[in-house]
């Protein structure tokens, strides 16, 4: 049967066959009509004789085409001269390399391992057969969010696919590079230059219904960008790069030139008005540091990969983009002038231009049962109050870690943390890397198990609509970029471990440019060794490290103080910023 959705026009071609072994007489009858097929089997059953049914079914999926029905015959066909026994053989042998390259090993907390392997389960269900699609909110577990594809995947799912299935990852940043043809048209409908990837899509046109939640996260060209870098840096797949990448960092690139501008009153500071941000509760505002920082990213990306291209990948590029030298040099200037705002009454940097001005939302007064606030709180009555839904600078600290000293994530996650609702599922992972890197380990576990078990303690209410699995690509983080501590800037693998004080033992393995790593984090030492791959050099603690196969590397933990978080700004007057960057 083949079936094909009305408004995008996606298609899917399914069939079943069947094995019927037995020596008892049968008969078979099949018909098949617009809208299912029957298949009968009329057996003489007899005493003692065993009857076996097998059935076979399969799936075809993607854009509207008229070849799903023989797609889905071949693969029937070839299932069958498989035989059952072959076909779960395959598959034991797929999921077992699956654990080999993402199991994540906890002692010492039989509970917490559970449900960190149910997660990992999870997205292993979610992006096993991602190839030519992407992955849903809510993966295979419910129909929230319709399938629908947001930003999550980039910022919070291809972290862990890069380090542990680097082709599920490149197959998913080709799933963006072939919106490329729907990111324009959308550029050219909202009079913007370049390509404006879709907010939420299935399929790459736009299907956000609310533009202020929607439309105006503008930030997800540059979360694409980012992601594709950091895939690029950590499998070393150039080749991707300079076919697929270098294309989505010239048009993003074009769009953030296009966006902002040099602003006379910020003393020429190039800026990027009415957008939102990451917290959906400050909705379109002025210079979302977020944002802003993202997109300097952005366009310092796609001047170094178009630099860095031999001449015969640049023509091809120019041709596919009609790129011209002066562009890049604009680029690199917008970068370097990017309004990026710093408040020095308060030291933090102010989440967006008029943040700071906004009144205190009163928590104190807000009953347990009216969170998430959205759901009992008009927008506006969010809008105006100086309330956070999730991670937002905090976020832009960890994806930008090294812009940042320890200093500033501190003042700026003490001034933060407070006000944040984390009505998002996005939110506590973020808050438990940052609060692990600046030593707040309480806060650092309480933050990590809120977002470890948001499924299987149905945190939420919400779990009948599918598992999170952005906040599960999340919990992944949390442990190697928070417990573990692990730091990937410019491609430099670094580790600070910080194992809470409940923990036995942290073990888990890391795919990076062919090689597979395993990291095992203890009290007493951390031990890092080279698996699979060639020599590889590390960084533990600022020291360098040169990993060797059969050469595993041990190192003692070093000594940290553990501070006590302050409170946040109910104790400080928000008062007037410095707009000074």
């Amino acid at each position: 049967m083949t079936y094909i959705t009305c408004g995008s026009r996606l298609e899917l071609g399914c069939g079943m066959d069947h094995v019927l072994e037995t020596s008892s007489p049968y008969e078979t009858a099949a018909e098949c009509n617009e809208t299912g097929a029957t298949v009968t089997l009329h057996i003489a059953g007899r005493a003692g004789t065993p009857i076996r049914l097998t059935k076979f079914l399969a799936y075809h999926y993607g854009t509207e085409d008229s070849g799903k029905s023989n797609a889905v015959g071949t693969s029937l066909d070839q299932a069958v001269a498989r035989g059952f026994t072959a076909l779960l053989a395959e598959q034991e042998e797929n999921v077992a390399q699956f654990w080999a390259s993402a199991d994540v090993e906890l002692e010492g907390d039989p509970a917490t391992q559970q449900v960190i392997r149910w997660n990992n389960f999870q997205l292993m269900q979610a992006s096993a057969r991602v190839h030519g699609h992407g992955i849903g909110a809510r993966g295979l577990t419910g129909r929230s969010y319709e399938g629908h594809y947001f930003w999550d995947t980039e910022i919070y799912v291809l972290p862990f696919l890069t380090y542990t299935a680097p082709d599920a990852a490149r197959a998913v940043l080709k799933f963006r590079y072939d919106m490329l043809p729907q990111a324009r048209a959308r550029a050219v409908e909202l009079g913007h230059r370049g390509a404006t990837f879709p907010w939420r899509t299935i399929n790459g046109n736009e299907a956000s219904a609310y533009y202020a939640a929607g439309t105006a996260q503008y930030h997800i060209n540059a979360d694409i960008a980012y992601a594709l870098n950091k895939y690029v840096e950590i499998s070393g797949d150039n080749e991707f790069l300079s076919r697929y990448g270098a294309e989505i960092l010239v048009e993003t690139a074009r769009f953030w030139l296009d966006l902002g501008f040099f602003s006379n009153r910020r003393k020429g500071k190039f800026c990027i008005n009415g957008v939102t941000g990451p917290d959906e509760y400050n909705a379109v505002v002025d210079n979302n540091y977020f944002t802003n920082l993202m997109a300097q990213e952005n366009l310092r990306l796609a001047a170094k990969v178009v630099g860095a291209l031999d001449p015969d990948a640049r023509a091809r590029l120019v041709s596919r983009t009609g790129l011209e030298p002066d562009e890049v040099v604009a680029w690199t200037e917008a970068a370097d002038r990017m309004y990026l705002p710093y408040d020095a009454r308060l030291d933090v940097h102010p989440q967006d231009d008029s943040f700071l001005d906004k009144e205190l939302w009163d928590f104190e007064s807000t009953p347990e049962e009216n969170y998430p606030l959205l759901l009992h709180y008009h927008p506006l009555n969010l809008y105006r109050a100086q309330i956070i839904k999730q991670a937002d600078t905090l976020l832009a600290m960890f994806l930008m870690n090294g812009h940042f000293s320890a200093d500033e994530k501190k003042r700026n996650f003490d001034y933060y943390d407070p006000i944040t609702t984390h009505d998002s599922s996005l939110s506590v992972c973020i808050q438990s890397i940052i609060a692990s890197e600046i030593g707040y380990s309480a806060k650092a576990i309480d933050y990590f198990n809120f977002a470890a078990a948001m499924d299987l303690s149905d945190i939420g209410g919400n779990v009948k609509h599918g598992a999170h699995v952005a906040s599960i690509g999340g919990t992944w983080m949390a442990l190697i970029y928070g417990f573990a501590g692990l730091r990937d800037g410019g491609g430099k693998i670094s580790f600070r471990p910080r194992l809470p004080r409940d923990w036995d033992r942290l073990r888990f393995p890391l795919m990076i440019r062919g090689r597979r790593i395993r990291v095992s984090i203890d009290h007493e030492e951390t031990v890092y060794r080279l698996e699979v791959g060639d020599a590889i050099e590390i960084m533990h603690e600022g020291e360098r490290l040169r990993l060797r196969p059969h050469a595993p590397e041990a190192r003692r933990p070093t000594t940290r103080s553990q501070p006590v978080a302050k409170p946040g700004p109910g104790a400080v007057d928000p008062a007037i910023p410095d707009d000074t960057a």
